[in-house]
């Protein structure tokens, strides 16, 4: 024992010679922390490519695979709910995710999802997850073009019926009795939205075009305290604003990753209405979706408030 303290007394004083070591230490703490919230977004990309890994390997033996899954003929069907499963567990362990009012979408037929989009739209793998797992529904989703650029992405759209989407597409995915997903903010609501929950829809009138074309009820979607488990970063907001406006690709740094209490609230659906015009049906629905963040989320959210949610007896008041 006494060998080995005189050998650490003197690598230290070895070091010390070369290196200020109270400075490192001091440097070590303060920026341990800064790190560690812009790595862990980065759990949320190595699930998306445990995703792709699944899919891609399901893919690649589908033929043994459905030889000994016989009773199931839909070739993504196996995968999805491997993948969802995953997510799943995720979604419990980490966030102690829950889905409020999954009685609002009806168990067969169309119906369009209009949902709140966070810095990640981590809620909607969780949401759709737990309606494959409990429901057997897959919601279909819209996404924006940059995505099908990325590595992995074309087998994770292909299995998960993820695509940028028309009117007429949206239209035909309704028809067909399918449940769809839409955020009208989408990117940018993503890059430029903050812990205050603002829609930032822009005049974007296209779902409510499709949802009076397919004449099908939409579904208002919000998730608690999704800002708070993923942020931008409070700086140089006007350049990343310019920058997004002039590529179209979110280039806004993400941090994060903090194992907040998510929790999906789905309101009531807003029955078709063909008196109705786009716009009209357009500030029907961000009413209603701003009365379900109104009601449940704190704000501005809070990340101290948003961990101690995790925990019954801290639970805001708005639960």
């Amino acid at each position: 024992m006494e060998f080995i303290q005189n050998i650490t007394k003197g690598l230290l004083e070895f070091l010390s010679s070369y290196i200020d070591l109270d400075y490192s230490l001091w440097l070590y703490r303060l920026l341990t922390p800064l790190i560690v919230t812009f790595l862990l977004p980065l759990v949320f990309v190595a699930l998306i490519y445990i995703s792709f890994l699944i899919l891609f390997i399901y893919k690649l033996h589908r033929e043994v695979i459905l030889r000994s899954v016989r009773s199931d003929r839909k070739f993504w069907e196996v995968g999805r709910k491997l993948v969802a499963a995953v997510w799943d567990a995720h979604a419990r362990i980490y966030h102690g995710y829950e889905v409020i009012g999954m009685e609002h979408i009806p168990k067969d037929g169309p119906a369009l999802i209009v949902y709140y989009h966070g810095a990640i739209p981590i809620d909607m793998y969780y949401l759709n997850s737990r309606m494959m797992l409990q429901e057997n529904r897959l919601i279909y989703t819209i996404g924006d073009r940059f995505l099908f650029k990325l590595p992995g992405w074309g087998t994770i759209s292909e299995a998960f019926h993820i695509s940028p989407g028309t009117v007429q597409s949206c239209v035909n995915i309704l028809r067909d009795g399918n449940l769809l997903a839409i955020s009208p903010g989408g990117v940018y609501e993503a890059q430029f939205g903050d812990n205050y929950y603002e829609l930032l829809w822009r005049n974007r009138v296209g779902f409510a075009k499709v949802a009076l074309e397919a004449q099908v009820p939409i579904i208002p979607c919000f998730t608690q305290n999704l800002r708070e488990g993923f942020r931008q970063v409070g700086i140089f907001r006007t350049f990343f604003m310019k920058l997004y406006n002039t590529i179209r690709i979110p280039v806004y740094p993400i941090y994060g990753g903090f194992p907040v209490k998510f929790r999906t609230y789905l309101g009531k659906p807003i029955e078709h209405d063909g008196n109705l015009t786009p716009e009209q049906l357009q500030v029907k629905v961000a009413h209603a979706l701003e009365d379900l963040i109104n009601k449940h989320q704190r704000l501005p959210g809070s990340i101290f408030h948003a961990l101690l949610d995790r925990f019954p007896p801290f639970r805001s008041k708005k639960d």
